[in-house]
C-alpha cells in the first residue's frame, strides 16, 4: 500500500466501495461513490500499489500534461475519508471511508485482505459495496435496487434479503465473502440498469443507490444535481425510445409486467419508505423510525424470491 496522508481517529466509520468493471452497469456504482467523495469533499489517504493487482495491457495506464509535465497515472484503487458533520439532520457525526477504483486483474484474496486490513486499523463498524447490472428493468419505473447480506442476523436486523446466488462473480461477491469470514459486518446494494440501454453515464441508477445507502445508514445524503441528471437521462432515453417502435413496444412489455409484479409492494412498504425519505427531506428534525410493516394481506407473497426485473446479481447476490 502507497500512504498518502494521515488517517485521523474517525467516528462510527462505515466503508463504502464500488469498482470500476464487470460490477459496474453503466457506471451506475462507481459514479455513486464518486458524487460521494465530490459533495462531501473527501480526502484521499491511501492507494493500493498498482503493481501487485493490475494487469496494465489490460487497463493501461495514462500519460497527461502537467504545466507541460508528462505525468503518468496508473490504475489502482484509492480510499478517501469524508467527515458528515451532520449525518442525520440532528447534530450526529459519521465518517465513511470511501473506496474507488478498478476491478483487479488478479490476486484477488491478497488485496480484499489488504482493505480488510486498512478497515481493521481505521476501526471501520460495517462495509457496504454498491454494484450495478443489467436487467429486464424499465427506465420509466423506479430502479430496483437489491439489498443482500450473508450474514443472517444482519439480514434480520436490517431487513436484507440473504445470499443464495450461485454462479460466476466479481470482486465485490469476493470482498463481501472475505468479510464473512474475518468477521465483518457487510451489506451489498445492487441496482438494476436496462440492458437496452447501458452505456454510462446511468444517473438514477447512481441515484438509487444513495437513496438505498441513505435509508441504510441513516446518513442525509447530499444529491446536488443528480436529480436533475436522473430527470434529464430519463428524458432523453424517452425521447429515443420514441423514436423507434419496436423499442418502444418492448418498454411497454417490460412496464407491464414491472407494474403486474410491484401492485402488492406498491400498497405497503415502497409507499411507506418513500413518504419516510420525503418527511426526512423536508424537516431536518424528524426522526428516524423504524418504517412500519404493511398488513400481511397487502405484502408481497414473493418477496425474497425474487422478481424478473429485480437484479440478480453476478457476485453472490439475488
Amino acid at each position: 500500500m502507497i500512504e498518502l496522508e494521515g488517517v485521523p481517529e474517525l467516528i462510527d466509520p462505515v466503508m463504502v466501495a464500488a469498482f470500476e468493471g464487470w460490477n459496474d452497469a453503466g457506471d451506475a456504482a462507481s459514479a455513486a461513490v464518486a458524487h460521494l467523495d465530490r459533495e462531501w469533499k473527501g480526502e484521499v489517504f491511501a492507494a493500493l500499489d498498482a503493481e501487485d493487482y493490475y494487469d496494465f495491457q489490460v487497463n493501461r495506464p495514462t500519460v497527461f500534461l502537467d504545466g507541460g509535465v508528462r505525468k503518468i497515472t496508473w490504475p489502482t484503487t484509492r480510499l478517501s475519508v469524508v467527515r458528515v458533520g451532520d449525518a442525520d439532520g440532528k447534530g450526529r457525526r459519521r465518517d465513511l471511508v470511501l473506496v474507488r477504483g478498478i476491478e483487479p486483474s488478479m490476486r484477488w484474496r491478497s488485496f480484499c485482505n489488504e482493505l480488510l486490513g486498512i478497515a481493521h486499523e481505521l476501526g471501520v463498524e460495517m462495509l457496504v459495496v454498491l454494484g450495478s447490472l443489467l436487467g429486464d428493468t424499465p427506465h420509466t419505473r423506479p430502479v430496483p435496487v437489491s439489498g443482500v447480506t450473508s450474514d443472517a442476523d444482519l439480514a434480520r436486523r436490517l431487513e436484507l434479503e440473504e445470499s443464495r446466488y450461485e454462479g460466476p462473480t466479481g470482486i465485490a461477491g469476493i470482498l463481501q465473502e472475505a468479510c464473512t469470514h474475518a468477521g465483518v459486518p457487510a451489506v451489498s446494494l445492487w441496482a438494476a440498469v436496462p440492458h437496452y440501454v447501458s452505456q454510462p453515464p446511468n444517473p438514477k441508477a447512481s441515484l438509487a443507490l444513495l437513496n438505498r445507502l441513505e435509508d441504510l445508514l441513516d446518513v442525509r445524503i447530499p444529491l446536488g444535481e443528480l436529480s436533475e441528471d436522473a430527470r434529464a437521462w430519463q428524458l432523453g432515453v424517452d425521447q429515443l425510445a420514441a423514436e423507434d417502435n419496436e423499442v418502444a413496444e418492448y418498454v411497454q412489455s417490460l412496464e407491464e409486467a414491472r407494474d403486474t409484479a410491484d401492485l402488492p409492494e406498491a400498497s405497503g412498504e415502497a409507499i411507506a419508505r418513500e413518504f419516510e425519505r420525503y418527511l426526512r427531506r423536508r424537516d431536518p428534525q424528524h426522526g428516524r423510525t423504524r418504517r412500519p410493516r404493511p398488513p400481511r394481506e397487502q405484502r408481497d407473497p414473493t418477496a425474497g424470491s425474487g422478481s424478473s426485473d429485480a437484479p440478480e446479481s453476478p457476485d453472490g447476490e439475488d
